[in-house]
């Protein structure tokens, strides 16, 4: 199991260079980069997508920059528009530009947010927290949901309860994660119907003035909607997976020889099928977490104004403040590489008859 582990370390080297350098090339094309961002602001137009939509500028305004590259440059000096670069760091070849990132990287060093001022760290240390909510509690409840469901869907196998449950399921995994959110939105915030949540936010504006008990109940009156919109999804896949867990283990010989010994159906289903058909379901907990972590957290945050790590790489990607989009993309690339390995040794740990090596080979 060594040998296999250490080549899945190896191999995040090279699976990290990718992803940084695919993105990395993307954003050589994509127009309305950081200078044209920085223009854009000092030109009092909010973003650089008003240049687009407005043409290049004052048609009187100096000839200064006319040439430039940069929408929306047009009437600034080149000395300016030097100096924008040179802070953004785009006075040096992209190749350069991207080895140097590499470097920094692997010193653990991402810099300063282009328009924040403020270190990258800091600033996913900061909103981790909200997107943390979120994806741990969406997936505690969807486990907590969908095993007992998934373990009666086994046992009742072809009967009505089944079939409707399964429809259900179908149309639940079917349903967009934020067209969910927006409707329960509608229903309960305030939309057309009740008001029995809050609209936005993860904490009431009395947050601070509040009692320890009355904290802990303003938190979670907060992050029900979000929480349901984010599992909905998690939940209808967790569901499926342990009713056909359930069904291969209780097609098993061991099955039929512990009935046959007289032993009543509850104790075969959860003494013996039980700990054999959730091995896999356990062992997967930790990269369906990080799926409800970085699949949901962009549009539930969006919808419900929650200020995590999602909507942060959103805003992030549309003021194009690169050293946050290539800072948390690496991050999150690390994690989500290492959760991987970490669920194959969960897997070897509640089965060590699993041989990943042997598999390979």
């Amino acid at each position: 199991m060594g040998a296999y582990v250490l080549r899945r370390l190896l191999l995040i080297v090279p699976t990290l260079l990718g992803i940084m350098l695919v993105n990395f090339t993307l954003t050589q094309f994509v127009p309305g980069g950081p200078v044209e961002q920085a223009i854009a602001r000092a030109q009092g137009e909010g973003d650089v997508f008003g240049s687009f939509a407005g043409g290049q500028g004052d048609a009187g305004a100096s000839d200064f920059g006319d040439d430039s590259q940069y929408v929306g440059a047009r009437g600034l000096p080149p000395e300016f528009i030097a100096q924008l670069e040179k802070e953004f760091g785009f006075d040096k070849p992209p190749v350069e530009r991207f080895f140097n990132m590499l470097w920094n990287y692997m010193q653990f060093d991402f810099g300063e947010s282009y328009f924040r001022s403020v270190s990258v760290i800091d600033l996913i240390i900061e909103k981790m927290p909200v997107s943390i909510s979120l994806g741990l509690w969406s997936t505690l409840i969807a486990y907590l949901v969908s095993i007992p469901l998934g373990i009666r869907k086994a046992v009742r196998d072809g009967t009505s309860f089944d079939t409707w449950t399964s429809g259900a399921i179908i149309v639940a995994y079917a349903v967009p994660g934020f067209l969910f959110a927006i409707l329960l939105l509608v229903l309960f915030a305030g939309g057309s119907y009740w008001q029995i949540f809050p609209l936005r936010g993860l904490t009431s504006d009395n947050w601070d003035q509040l009692g320890f008990w009355a904290k802990i109940g303003d938190y979670f009156w907060h992050i029900t909607l979000p929480v349901l919109a984010s599992t909905i999804s998690a939940f209808a896949t967790l569901t499926l997976l342990t009713k056909n867990s359930f069904l291969d283990e209780i097609k098993k010989h061991y099955v039929m020889t512990a009935r046959a010994k007289g032993l009543s159906e509850r104790r075969v289903l959860y003494g013996h099928v039980f700990r054999n058909a959730m091995l896999i379901v356990i062992a997967g907990f930790p990269a369906v977490f990080i799926g409800v972590f970085f699949t949901g957290s962009l549009i539930i945050e969006t919808i419900f104004s929650l200020d995590g790590l999602g909507r942060l790489g959103f805003e992030a990607a549309v003021a194009r403040d690169y050293p946050i989009v290539f800072g948390t993309l690496f991050i999150f690339g690390l994690i989500g590489l290492l959760v991987g390995i970490i669920s194959d040794l969960m897997y070897v740990l509640v089965d060590p008859r699993i041989d990943f090596e042997k598999r390979e080979g």
